[in-house]
């Protein structure tokens, strides 16, 4: 029955146009990066630039180097779409993709990291055998039918991304509206629909959906009697936060996989009408079967694993941001947070008011006073460059406070704690962040 599943061999029509859809996609998240003024603001200007932990080594190429290098990932994409030396594009674009997600979190995105983890897994597939450059230099190449395991990891891999992300939203600020209510505040000026969207009841519909979407989505999909009703829905949920909440290719990218929950026949006669005609067969598994199975078990194991790891962590995710990245946590939450950073010369005791504009910019400011992880980041930021002066310091950050949601302030960060001296743990609570008022529930 699993092989049957997994490995006939079925017309590969969804992934030769996902492939053209993807490449487009990426294509036009990395030139339009540049139009927007995205990687000015996050790659060139800050002079530091709040890496992931343990990849500073990561670091931007100097001057206008990081327009060449989108520019460079964005081509990449166009020879992804058109199929042309596909395994070298997607490869490289893979690699550059995640560099840049690792050197900077400033605007951290759950579609870039997405977007690794689907670029990778093209790696992988045979997705330059038809409608492709590379099949017209060597038609060798040239094949109309795949394993069906293509389109099941994929669509195993949305169901991990959805479900996670309804899950996330099953709490009390999301459950009462004041969540979606925060969000469209900044909507209110929006054309046509902006008042609307201030609406209680509209929020209560929007949340509502948003969980309901999230969780009933891909089973939708996958049952012939509800499939075409859920890709209508899909197609306007995405298209709504596209214009709604702007948030790049990433609702673009969610209704490209719509493609590998058709049947693959419907797929060919809509894009690929002189496609030949391939029937479904199961002759026998790959010899790479058993490796494949190994490799595709661990990968959805860590995907798993990874989006709960906050549950084996002290306190609430939500007020922590310990294990929050990388766990489908899409817009939950609004963090603001106020303080002053402190450096004292632990050889004169002479101390220093530091005017973080004078080191980071607006955006990573607001950043460095509301996300622990940015707060060390700089404190350590700081040490270095006080010991350019040959100055030993300690950094203190004195009445941290934080907003979630808008709600009153509350003490974030203990002041007495000398945040140069931490070391950061990625799977272990800091006690220098003080206690939620949360209680100790782990959502």
């Amino acid at each position: 029955m699993l092989n049957r599943l997994l490995f006939q061999r079925i017309d590969n029509s969804p992934l030769i146009i996902f492939r053209v859809f993807f490449g487009i996609l990426v294509s036009l998240e990395c030139f339009g990066a540049i139009a927007t003024g995205w990687v000015k603001r996050n790659l060139i200007e800050p002079k530091f630039k709040f890496p992931f932990i343990d990849f500073e080594f990561l670091q931007p190429l100097p001057g206008f180097g990081m327009y060449f290098y989108f520019a460079l990932m964005g081509l990449l994409g166009l020879f992804i779409a058109v199929g042309f030396k596909y395994r070298t594009s997607i490869i490289s674009f893979t690699l550059l993709w995640t560099a840049t997600y690792l050197m900077q979190k400033t605007a951290y995105n759950n579609h870039y990291y997405l977007l690794i983890l689907i670029s990778t897994i093209m790696c992988f597939f045979p997705a330059e055998r038809s409608r492709s450059c590379d099949v017209k230099v060597n038609p060798s190449l040239e094949s109309n039918s795949m394993y069906a395991y293509i389109k099941w990891i994929v669509i195993l891999q949305l169901f991990i991304v959805y479900v996670y992300a309804s899950i996330a939203k099953m709490y009390g600020d999301w459950l009462d509206f004041s969540t979606i209510e925060g969000l469209m505040r900044s909507k209110k000026k929006y054309w046509l629909i902006g008042e609307i969207l201030q609406q209680p009841w509209v929020h209560s519909i929007i949340g509502t959906v948003g969980i309901l979407f999230d969780l009933l989505i891909v089973p939708a999909l996958l049952w012939k009697p509800t499939r075409k009703v859920a890709f209508f829905i899909s197609l306007f949920f995405h298209l709504f936060n596209s214009i709604v909440f702007q948030i790049g290719i990433f609702p673009y990218l969610s209704i490209a996989f719509s493609v590998f929950f058709f049947k693959p026949e419907t797929i060919r006669k809509i894009f690929f009408k002189t496609k030949p005609v391939f029937t479904s067969t199961y002759d026998k598994t790959p010899n790479y079967k058993n490796a494949l199975l190994l490799v595709a078990g661990i990968y959805f194991i860590v995907q798993i694993l990874l989006p709960v790891r906050h549950h084996s962590i002290e306190d609430n995710v939500l007020w922590t941001e310990e294990g929050h990245r990388m766990s489908w946590r899409m817009m939950l939450r609004n963090r603001q947070g106020k303080g002053r950073f402190k450096v004292v010369d632990k050889d004169t005791k002479e101390e220093f008011i530091i005017k973080p504009k004078d080191y980071v910019s607006r955006g990573q400011e607001r950043k460095i006073f509301a996300y622990p992880d940015f707060a060390w980041q700089f404190a350590q930021y700081l040490k270095k460059e006080f010991k350019k002066d040959d100055r030993n310091v300690s950094v203190y950050l004195e009445n941290s406070r934080i907003s979630i949601n808008r709600k009153p302030f509350v003490p974030f960060i203990d002041a007495k704690t000398d945040l140069a001296a931490e070391t950061w743990y990625q799977t272990k609570h800091h006690d220098w962040i003080l206690p939620s008022n949360f209680g100790n529930s782990k959502n």
